[in-house]
């Protein structure tokens, strides 16, 4: 048995979901599948899946199994890149993910440009407003908005991003401007339920920190739709400042409450640390880095 062939078979089930999951990604018969993963648990002597009608299931072993047979593939993969060159020129392919309008905005434009810098070199980027795991969605870098739980990972910061609150001209002269944040109980409100919101928006920071409920006439899932729902005088709504850099410089939408702003939320690059990182990613990390505190630095409100 080829030890590290059933462990990438075995994941391939895992990050599936299935065995016949596994079989469609690496072109392998589903017979030939499970196989291998009955032939890894015998050498093994312990049971390191549950396979059920619907899903497959990692028991405990499994879980540890597959965590460390993770590691060590992942550490096969770095040699053989070292030993073909990979850390010697900038080539293979790269994932990147970011949040999605900063991901529209702000990277992907710096991403073509680095792809006609760098040929060898092809990428993916990811747009999702939910926390993408690096390790397990195999992800190299990502841009993350926030403050930062896990400290397994490498940061660069890039700068900062503010929550602003607006709404169109016409709703204001119509409904008028509130003064404090209080006042928007008085209000038509847009709602986002992104990463970032929820039922109350905050204002101010430290001893003098609010939090206000929030009961919206409007709720929409993108930030797109909330801007555009502003933009079309349906009600105040509250979004990162680069959601509507534009909007305002345009004059379609109107900042309010600037004097009860919170603190902004850091920006970084995070990657999974690593003895040696990969050329295209240290390319990517040298070429992206100050175009992006120069993005977000051109977008600050």
């Amino acid at each position: 048995m080829d030890r590290f062939d059933a462990m990438a078979t075995l994941i391939a089930a895992v990050d599936g979901g299935s065995l016949s999951a596994a079989s469609r990604k690496l072109g392998m018969p589903l017979a030939t599948v499970s196989r291998k993963v009955s032939d890894l648990e015998a050498q093994l002597r312990t049971q390191l899946v549950v396979r059920t009608s619907r899903r497959l299931m990692l028991t405990e072993a499994g879980r540890a199994y597959v965590a460390a047979s993770r590691r060590i593939l992942d550490e096969v993969e770095e040699a053989e890149r070292a030993a073909t060159g990979e850390y010697r020129a900038p080539r293979g392919h790269l994932t990147i993910a970011a949040s999605l309008v900063f991901g529209r905005l702000h990277v992907e434009p710096i991403i073509r440009e680095f792809l006609r810098v760098y040929p060898e070199i092809s990428a993916r980027l990811l747009l999702a407003d939910h926390v993408i795991n690096l390790i397990d969605d195999h992800v190299d870098v990502a841009i993350r908005i926030g403050l930062l739980a896990d400290s397994s990972m490498v940061a660069t910061r890039l700068g900062s991003i503010g929550w602003v609150t607006c709404a169109s001209p016409d709703y204001l002269e119509s409904r008028g401007v509130p003064r404090s944040p209080g006042e928007l109980v008085d209000h038509d409100c847009v709602m986002f339920e992104g990463l970032y919101s929820n039922n109350t928006w905050s204002f101010g920071h430290d001893r003098q920190a609010i939090a206000v409920p929030i009961r919206p006439r409007l709720t929409v899932n993108s930030a797109d739709a909330a801007i555009a729902a502003a933009i079309g005088s349906a009600g105040i709504t509250r979004v990162l400042s680069y959601q509507v850099a534009s909007a305002v410089s345009a004059g379609t939408l109107r900042l309010i409450l600037r004097a009860f702003e919170p603190e902004p939320l850091p920006v970084h690059l995070v990657y999974a640390s690593q003895s040696l990182a990969p050329l295209k990613l240290r390319a990517f990390l040298d070429f992206a880095a100050p175009r992006l505190r120069a993005s977000l630095a051109a977008a600050g409100l």
